[in-house]
């Protein structure tokens, strides 16, 4: 499942490609028009960013910060803890946890195939706070993997918070994954080891 996880979750981070404008665009168009862009911003690419890790670090940024709603990412997978953390320690969380994120699924950037993602017809309705775009993605193997985008709405348009992959979803791994690390050790701790991760410079 980690390897399935990672070329989707960086498929998902591409929604930035597409800016944000007062009429707002729809999540599923969203989708639609990153699998394109991502496909463009890749062509011929593969072997230099491959090589150079710092600058794919810097594609994936460049397209995921301005489209991904990091602070609530952060808040669910904290869960509990979010409520006893100084706003000191949330905003070195949300930085640290977004690096690691960012790292971590890096070389999935490097596996994306445009011809194998699929966005399904939209079902959902645009009224509400929250939305879901679904998809599925052909493996190696020719059998496909259903994988679900979930949004929240903004000001500032639909932002991108959480990932679903054959129903496992990426904030409540982590959120068990880091209570059980934090319940062992503590909030701190687990900041500094993250920051330490993703190479964060905390300013304490």
């Amino acid at each position: 499942m980690t390897r399935l996880l990672v070329p989707l979750m960086v498929v998902a981070a591409a929604i930035s490609a597409t800016p944000a404008h007062a009429d707002m665009k729809a999540p599923q168009q969203i989708i639609e028009d990153a699998v394109e862009q991502l496909a463009e911003k890749m062509d011929g690419r593969n072997e230099e960013l491959a090589a150079n890790r710092e600058a794919l670090y810097v594609l994936i940024d460049q397209i995921l910060l301005p489209r991904f709603d990091r602070r609530f990412a952060a808040q669910i997978v904290l869960a509990k803890h979010w409520r006893t953390a100084s706003e000191s320690q949330r905003e070195r969380f949300i930085a640290a946890f977004y690096q690691v994120l960012l790292r971590r699924y890096a070389d999935g950037l490097l596996d994306f195939d445009r011809d194998r993602v699929t966005v399904l017809p939209f079902h959902g309705d645009l009224t509400k706070k929250r939305s879901k775009v679904r998809s599925t993605v052909e493996l190696d193997d020719g059998t496909t993997a259903a994988v679900d985008y979930e949004f929240v709405k903004r000001k500032s348009g639909w932002l991108l918070f959480n990932v679903v992959v054959e129903g496992i979803s990426y904030v409540r791994n982590y959120r068990a994954e880091l209570d059980s690390e934090i319940r062992e050790s503590s909030l701190e701790a687990v900041i500094e080891r993250l920051e330490g991760e993703a190479g964060v410079t905390s300013d304490g």
